[in-house]
This record gives C-alpha cells, structure tokens and sequence, in this order.
C-alpha cells in the first residue's frame, strides 16, 4: 500500500470532510487492508465516516 495514492484515492470520494461507510468499505478491499486500518488513516486525515453500517470504523 502506497499511502500517498491511498490518501488521493480517498480525498477523490471524500465530500466535505466526509466519506460514506460503503465507499470506505470498498477503498479498503480494492487496497486488500483491515477496515479498522483504512478507519484510523481516515481520522488522522480528519475524514468522517457517514452511515455506517457496522460499526467497523472506530
């Protein structure tokens, strides 16, 4: 995983600060990483996770 890819890919789907929980779900199986991993770049990025479905994010 290239981070700085990663973070361009997110920012590509983030909205307004802000990323659905299906679309992160997604990112982290097409980038083959934990859920729980994909959640914790995204707070250090200050990105919310909107609608999730299970809880998987902290």
């Amino acid at each position: 995983m290239e981070r700085e890819r990663l973070e361009e890919k997110i920012k590509k789907h983030a909205k307004e600060g802000k990323i659905a929980c299906k679309q992160a779900l997604k990112i982290a199986e097409e980038e083959g990483i934990p859920s729980r991993e994909l959640g914790e770049l995204l707070n250090e990025m200050k990105i919310k996770i909107t609608g999730c479905q299970l809880g998987c994010f902290p």
